[in-house]
């Protein structure tokens, strides 16, 4: 029996009707998520300070194809901020796995962009190492994934690792949220084409406290992860990939993707031109469109 609370939808922030709001249990902590449609699982995955909102245009228009999870991981969104939990690549990964377990979910598709395509990549290693795992990964869908061959990150985040770095952020970001929507809005290509409440949204969950900690926790393991991401890619040759990317991507270039793809054995990529890190936002249509395309036309392999 899994630790799964089902409630009705609470707010603007549970992406549109159809979709519903649910708590799932982490010892004692609570990780609210997303679910909307039917049919074969799809679980979502978030980057570095963003939750279930950023998939309000993908929940519904993959609601006919696939049964869609979007979670708040934890320290982030609407979910609890537990002290002391274990904010690596690595057991962020060990996480999504017990989500998917706690489930009940046989088998799943992951999808997982900026940072949280890293995680999902360490959660895909983890299923194709690990004879215990109690579930299957089918197919692997990364978003401009934070990569080891992308050089811009390679030192801004752990510089905000160091005592200079986070007394810096904590007093621009933490002190100052007003700076919030200029950083969120350097991702975008154009930002005269944010969506309309993109900005409102994303600083929602803000107001709980936490959520710069968590942050901060994340990128003191950046470098360490990376090292480790890229010894990982050799195990995930047989899983059937798709890369999609903006050709304007600002966080994570579009010039790793060929390095990044040449691990996959079964790869398809789609880049948006003139798109930057949020493909899913600035192009909604042409993103859902690629993605169900993939979802519906590939089966798992292995």
């Amino acid at each position: 029996m899994n630790d799964v609370q089902e409630i009705p939808a609470l707010a603007a922030s549970s992406g549109g009707e159809g979709v519903e709001e649910r708590w799932m249990d982490f010892d004692g902590a609570r990780m609210r998520y997303l679910c909307a449609g039917s049919g074969p699982p799809l679980i979502l995955l978030h980057g570095l300070m963003a939750y279930s909102f950023s998939w309000r245009y993908t929940l519904t228009a993959l609601a006919p194809y696939a049964t869609v999870y979007a979670p708040d991981l934890l320290g982030a969104g609407f979910s609890d901020r537990p002290p002391g939990i274990d904010h690596s690549m690595r057991g962020t990964a060990l996480r999504v796995l017990k989500f998917a377990e706690n489930l009940g979910l046989a088998a799943f598709d992951l999808l997982g962009t900026s940072r949280g395509g890293a995680v999902a990549m360490a959660a895909a290693a983890e299923c194709m190492s690990n004879d215990h795992c109690k579930t299957r990964l089918r197919r692997l869908v990364l978003v401009c994934p934070v990569n080891p061959y992308s050089p811009h990150g390679t030192w801004l985040a752990p510089f905000f690792a160091t005592p200079l770095g986070s007394t810096l952020f904590r007093s621009c970001i933490g002190r100052m949220p007003f700076l919030f929507p200029y950083f969120h809005g350097r991702l975008y290509a154009d930002r005269k084409g944010i969506p309309d409440g993109s900005l409102e949204g994303y600083k929602a969950p803000l107001a709980i406290p936490g959520a710069f900690e968590h942050a901060l926790c994340i990128v003191q393991t950046w470098s360490a992860d990376l090292r480790e991401l890229e010894t990982l890619l050799p195990k995930l040759a047989k899983v059937p990939t798709f890369l999609m990317w903006g050709t304007k991507d600002p966080a994570v270039y579009l010039s790793s993707m060929r390095r990044l793809a040449r691990h996959f054995e079964n790869v398809q990529t789609v880049v948006f031109p003139g798109v930057g890190h949020l493909p899913y936002e600035e192009c909604p249509e042409e993103f859902n469109r690629a993605l169900i395309n993939f979802l519906t036309s590939q089966t798992d392999l292995f």
